[in-house]
């Protein structure tokens, strides 16, 4: 069921966007004004592969899980948006169909911007096509950097890459001590082998593997650092 606001902790998520926030307040307030909130329980539907594009998408909270399926009928986790991360809009340029399906990971919220609104933001401000270009521009950045990182990089080096990406998104300090930090967003570990392109049984090698080095603890709700540091030596380990 749709609910009228954000709520305090979900606006501070979308205003602090990297993104988001370096728009002018004149934009954010007129793309916030024409959003709709909606919710979702973990695994709902938000979008399927070939849907006609309705609106462009913000993660206020939770995740939102975009995946592909295979030949053989599994389905295969590509990434998950954050909060604060805004998608759906190269559909609402090229006119074509969504390429992949979206669903909620864990109790979600997002805010939705429909197609018309989101044409009519783009002629009312210039400043929204220049911000656009850069959001489009660092999606290609990132991507050869996945891309570069997948051909050059051990997975032990890719994997710690990517547990120091879901601290800097999802982690929260341990009660037990406040020094390390736990991954808030729960992942299996076969989720998260296809984030990697690699096997579940490689991962958790590699995962027992940093666990008996004190980088980090795996427990059964989820992963916690132990030692930021000792994942970022052993992202910068090329070989």
């Amino acid at each position: 069921m749709d609910e009228p606001i954000l709520t305090m902790e979900e606006r501070e998520a979308i205003n602090n966007g990297r993104w988001f926030s370096s728009l002018s307040p004149s934009l954010r307030h007129d793309i916030l004004r024409c959003a709709t909130v909606k919710r979702y329980k973990d695994g709902a539907l938000l979008a399927a592969r070939g849907d006609q594009p309705e609106g462009w998408i913000g993660c206020a909270r939770g995740a939102v899980r975009v995946s592909s399926t295979s030949l053989s009928g599994k389905q295969i986790t590509l990434t998950y948006v954050e909060p604060g991360i805004w998608f759906g809009d190269v559909a609402l340029f090229d006119g074509d169909r969504r390429t992949h399906d979206a669903y909620a990971h864990g109790d979600t919220t997002i805010l939705s911007v429909s197609r018309a609104d989101f044409k009519n933001i783009l002629a009312q401000h210039t400043e929204f096509y220049e911000a656009m270009l850069r959001l489009q521009a660092r999606r290609i950045r990132q991507l050869f950097g996945l891309v570069e990182d997948l051909n050059t990089l051990p997975l032990r080096a890719r994997l710690a890459k990517q547990l120091l990406h879901l601290v800097r998104s999802y982690g929260v300090p341990s009660l037990q001590d406040g020094s390390e930090i736990r991954i808030g967003l729960q992942l299996a570990q076969e989720e998260l082998a296809q984030l990697l392109g690699a096997s579940r049984q490689r991962v958790n090698q590699e995962l027992k593997a940093m666990e008996r080095e004190g980088a980090i603890r795996i427990e059964p709700g989820g992963l916690v650092v132990r030692e930021r540091d000792a994942l970022l030596r052993i992202a910068e380990t090329a070989a």
